[in-house]
């Protein structure tokens, strides 16, 4: 028998914790949620992923943890514009609006359109999103079909925008440099360029532990390692 929202909804609560929770909200979570650890929304996937229906269902909830389980199963290639919208309108923390909806979109036919107006947004959690699903699109396009001279224009856009943004634009700003230099070869040394220029990037990651990588050394990692240029098979995770 398939399982229904009101079940999941009864697993997510089993599965969370309160420590997660705390951690969550320090991160910028907002209620309500009940503290699941991706791992432990993982377990849900396979039950979830076989009523498209009940995917999106999870995400109109509301709640942090239904929103982020809706992203790890609902099918990308039947994403309409107007629902990646209005997730990405609804996304109240950055781990829904650059994973959970980013990721989604990015394996959408929508793509490119979303990144691209999503990045003008004024609004943060939104522009964050848009920086991060065209990171994504990147990670997972062989080179010939990317657009290289307009992934040139937003380099040059993270390079001298990125004091200026918005706290999480920052980030996923510089995550966009991280992903040009490591899997474009074609404009790996423009992206470590515009990485020295960049430097240190500023966040105010919620008093965590998490920091924000130096692009230029983390680039230089991903080609000593041998993987310059790698593509994932996805970018949903």
């Amino acid at each position: 028998m398939p399982v229904t929202l009101e079940e999941i909804m009864d697993k997510l609560e089993q599965l969370g914790t309160e420590q997660t929770k705390r951690t969550f909200v320090r991160h910028g979570a907002k209620e309500p949620l009940f503290g699941v650890k991706v791992g432990d929304l993982k377990k849900l996937v396979k039950d979830v992923k076989k009523d498209q229906s009940l995917a999106r269902a999870l995400y109109d909830t509301g709640n942090s943890d239904a929103m982020y389980l809706a992203g790890l199963t609902v099918d990308p290639k039947t994403a309409t514009k107007d629902m990646l919208r209005d997730w990405a309108r609804a996304a109240n923390w950055y781990m829904l609006a650059e994973y959970a909806v980013a990721g989604v979109a990015a394996e959408s036919p929508h793509a490119l359109e979303l990144a691209r107006e999503w990045i003008a947004s004024g609004e943060e959690t939104v522009a964050s999103c848009g920086w991060s699903a065209y990171a994504n699109y990147i990670l997972i396009t062989p080179d010939d079909r990317l657009d290289l001279n307009e992934i040139r224009s937003l380099l040059r856009r993270a390079e001298t925008g990125i004091r200026e943004a918005a706290n999480r634009v920052r980030y996923t700003m510089n995550g966009f440099v991280i992903a040009v230099g490591s899997s474009v070869e074609a404009l790996h040394e423009e992206a470590l360029e515009a990485a020295r220029a960049i430097g240190k990037v500023d966040v105010d990651m919620g008093g965590t532990a998490c920091k924000v990588p130096l692009a230029e050394d983390y680039i230089a990692k991903i080609k000593a390692a041998g993987k310059l240029g790698a593509k994932k098979k996805t970018c949903i995770c």
